[in-house]
C-alpha cells in the first residue's frame, strides 16, 4: 500500500528532510524515503533529482516500505551525517540507511558523486518499492536507460549515471521501478553514481559495511576536533556538521544553502537560488568555525574570501561582488525554469541569482572582519595588502551613497543604516591591521572616513521620536540586522541608545522569540507578498540580549528557537506563523548564527555562575 502524499499540495514540507553529503554536493532525503533534491557534480550544478520543485518533471529516487499502518521515523546515526529512515509496522521493521562516502582526498574536485542506499530489515518481513527516475539538467534533457548485469546505466548526452545493485528486470522504460521482499537479517545495497567510470556492479555486504564504517569514522573523527564543551552540545555539533556539509572542499567556499527556488511564502514569488557563496557569510563563518576549533575549515574559507577581495571584480558596483560561485567565478545569470511547477505552485522557479550585481556596501565590513579575525592564523601578504588598500581607498569615495542593502531588496537603493555600520567596520578593521602590523596605509584618510560614518549613524540614522536606530534615515521602521551593531563594536551593548533600539526591535519585530527581519508593509521591498520570521535574526536577537546582560530572556529565546528546528535539528531560512519552515533548506547562515549565539550565551551563563568557559 502506498503512503498518502503529505505536506503542501502533495509536496513534503520543506523541513521534512535530512541531508547527506560528501563535501562537494548534498542530497535531501524526505521522511518517506525520497531523494527529491540532488545536484551533481557540485552544489551549483544542474539537478539530477528535483521533485521538490516538480514531482512529475523533476526526478526522484525513492525507497519505501509497503504495508498497512506504516509508521516512519527519520534520524541521524549519532554524531554522523549518515541518515536512517525507519519503517515500522506489525509485519516488520526495516531501515533505509543513506550516506555519501567522503573521498580520501575531498579537496580534489571530481566529476562523480555516489549515494549509497542500504536496506536492512531488523524484525519480521517487509516489502520495499524502489523507484529511480533521474531527470538531468533540471529535467530539460531526455535520457535513455540500459539494463546491464548488475544494474542500469542512464545516458543523457554528456551526463551519465548508474544505479548499482538492481536486477535487469527492474527497468521500466527509461526509469527503474521494482519491488522486493526482505526478511529479518537481510541487507540489500544500492548506489546511485553520476559520471561512473564503468558498468554497474554488484555491491557486496563486505564493501557496503566498509563504506558505512568509513563514513561513520570520518564524521566522528571530524567532530572529535570540536573544542565546544558547553550547553546545547548536540545542537551545536549538528550545526557544525551542516556547515561542513555545505563547504565545498576543493575551494573552501561555503554555500548559503544547497537548494534553489524554495519559497519564502507559499505560492509567492520570493524564490531565490542560494547555491552560491555570499561574502557576507565570511566573518560569521570564520568566527564560528574558529570558535569550535575548526581552524582548517576557517582558513580555507578565509583564503577563498581573501582571493575574491584581491581580484577587484569590477568598478560598476564596486571592486567586490556580493556573491560568487563556489569556484570563485561571478557568472550568476538568473534564469527561470518555466517548465517546473514550483514548490507548492510557487513561481517563478529561479536558478542563478540576479542580486549578484547589486551594490551592497555592508560586504566590505564583513570581508574586512573576516580578514582581521584570520590575521592571527594567516597574515595578509604584501600583494593582498596592496589590493586591500585599494579597496578601502575606493570605499572612502563611495561609502556615502544609497545601496540595495543587506536583504537584497528590489525596491530601489536607500541609505541603509547597516551598510553604514559595516563600512565603519571596514575602515576600523583596516586601521587595526595596518597599525598592528606596521603596514603602509593612508591612516588619516581612513580615520576621517570612519569617524564621518560614525557621526552619520549616530545623528541621521538615529530617530529621536522612535528612540531607535532605524532602517535608514527619515523612517521609523526598525530592522533586525541592526542587532549586530554592538557585536561589531560600534556601540556599547549597555548604551541607552542601544537598549532603547533593542526594545523597539522587540516590540515591533519579535513574537515568542521569533524575529521578523523588517516590516515589508511599512518598508516596501519591491516584491509582493509577505514572509515569515527570519531564523538568522532570531539568533541575532539572542546575541543582543546576551550582550545586554538580559540572560534569562536570552536563554528562553535561544531554547525556544531550538524547538523550531526540524526532526533532525535542521533550520530553513524562515518560519511562518503556523510553524512551517520556509525558504531554502538548510540555511548555513542560520546554523552559523546558532553556533555563535550558543557560544556567547554559554559563556555569559558560565560567568554568572562563576565558571570559566573556554574562549576563542
Amino acid at each position: 500500500m502506498e503512503p498518502e502524499p503529505h505536506g503542501s499540495g502533495g509536496f513534503p514540507d520543506i523541513d521534512d528532510h535530512g541531508m547527506i553529503g560528501d563535501l562537494q554536493s548534498v542530497a535531501l532525503v524526505s521522511t518517506d524515503g525520497t531523494i527529491d533534491w540532488f545536484c551533481a557534480p557540485r552544489f551549483d550544478s544542474p539537478s539530477v533529482f528535483a521533485s521538490l520543485l516538480d514531482p512529475q518533471k523533476g526526478g526522484f529516487f525513492r525507497i519505501h516500505a509497503l504495508g498497512e499502518r506504516m509508521r516512519v521515523r527519520q534520524m541521524y546515526f549519532p554524531q554522523t551525517a549518515v541518515l536512517i529512515t525507519r519503517f515500522m509496522s506489525e509485519d516488520g521493521v526495516g531501515e533505509v540507511i543513506d550516506f555519501m562516502p567522503v573521498a580520501d582526498e575531498p579537496t580534489v574536485a571530481t566529476p562523480s558523486r555516489i549515494i549509497v542506499r542500504a536496506i536492512r530489515v531488523v524484525r519480521g518481513e517487509l516489502t520495499f518499492r524502489l523507484q529511480c527516475r533521474p531527470r538531468f539538467d533540471y529535467g530539460r534533457r531526455e535520457h535513455t536507460a540500459t539494463a546491464l548485469k548488475h544494474g542500469v546505466r542512464f545516458e543523457a548526452g554528456d551526463d551519465t549515471a548508474a544505479l548499482h545493485g538492481v536486477d535487469a528486470d527492474a527497468l521500466d522504460g527509461a526509469d527503474v521501478d521494482t519491488t522486493f521482499t526482505l526478511a529479518a537479517g537481510a541487507l540489500r545495497l544500492f548506489a546511485f553514481e553520476t559520471q561512473p567510470t564503468g558498468d554497474p556492479r554488484e555491491l557486496g555486504r563486505a564493501r557496503g559495511n566498509r563504506l558505512f564504517r568509513d563514513t561513520v569514522a570520518f564524521w566522528r573523527d571530524w567532530l572529535s576536533r570540536s573544542t565546544y564543551t558547553g550547553r546545547w552540545r548536540e545542537s551545536v555539533e549538528r550545526s557544525a556538521m551542516v556547515l561542513k556539509l555545505l563547504q565545498y572542499a576543493p575551494t573552501g567556499a561555503l554555500v548559503a544553502a544547497p537548494t534553489a527556488a524554495l519559497p519564502e511564502q507559499l505560492g509567492g514569488v520570493r524564490n531565490w537560488d542560494y547555491r552560491y557563496t555570499w561574502i557576507r557569510d565570511a566573518s560569521f563563518s570564520v568566527f564560528s568555525l574558529l570558535a569550535l576549533g575548526y581552524t582548517e575549515e576557517a582558513i580555507a574559507f578565509m583564503i577563498w574570501a581573501g582571493d575574491r577581495v584581491v581580484e577587484q571584480a569590477g568598478e560598476s558596483s564596486g571592486p567586490l561582488k556580493i556573491m560568487y560561485r563556489i569556484d570563485g567565478s561571478s557568472d550568476l545569470e538568473e534564469l527561470v525554469l518555466d517548465h517546473f511547477e514550483g514548490y507548492a505552485d510557487s513561481r517563478p522557479v529561479n536558478v542563478g541569482n540576479g542580486a549578484a550585481d547589486q551594490l551592497q556596501l555592508d560586504i566590505y565590513g564583513e570581508a574586512l572582519e573576516a580578514l582581521a579575525i584570520g590575521e592571527r592564523f594567516r597574515p595578509i601578504g604584501n600583494p593582498g595588502w596592496v589590493k586591500l588598500r585599494g579597496i578601502l581607498d575606493w570605499l572612502v569615495d563611495n561609502w556615502d551613497q544609497p545601496d540595495e542593502g543587506v536583504w537584497e531588496t528590489r525596491g530601489g537603493r536607500k541609505d541603509f543604516t547597516y551598510g553604514r555600520i559595516m563600512c565603519w567596520v571596514a575602515f576600523d578593521r583596516g586601521l587595526r591591521i595596518a597599525r598592528d602590523r606596521g603596514l603602509p596605509a593612508p591612516l588619516e584618510r581612513w580615520t576621517a572616513a570612519r569617524d564621518a560614518i560614525y557621526e552619520q549613524v549616530f545623528t541621521q540614522c538615529w530617530n529621536p521620536e522612535r528612540k531607535a536606530f532605524t532602517q535608514y534615515p527619515g523612517t521609523e521602521v526598525v530592522d533586525a540586522i541592526t542587532l549586530l551593531m554592538p557585536q561589531v563594536g560600534m556601540i556599547s551593548p549597555k548604551d541607552p541608545m542601544w537598549l532603547s533600539t533593542l526594545d523597539a526591535i522587540g516590540e515591533e519585530l519579535v513574537t515568542d522569540s521569533l524575529v521578523y527581519r523588517y516590516n515589508p508593509a511599512a518598508s516596501p521591498d519591491g516584491l509582493p507578498g509577505e514572509e515569515g520570521t527570519f531564523s538568522l535574526c532570531s539568533f541575532f536577537y539572542v546575541m543582543a540580549l546576551t550582550d545586554a546582560d538580559r540572560l534569562d530572556e536570552a536563554q528562553y529565546a535561544f531554547e525556544k528557537m531550538l524547538t523550531y528546528g526540524n526532526h533532525v535539528g535542521l533550520f530553513a531560512e524562515e518560519i511562518d506563523p503556523t510553524g512551517l519552515q520556509l525558504g531554502n533548506f538548510p540555511q548555513a547562515f542560520t546554523h552559523l548564527a546558532l553556533i555563535r549565539a550558543a557560544i556567547d550565551l554559554d559563556a555569559a551563563l558560565a560567568r554568572r555562575t562563576g565558571a570559566h568557559p573556554d574562549r576563542l
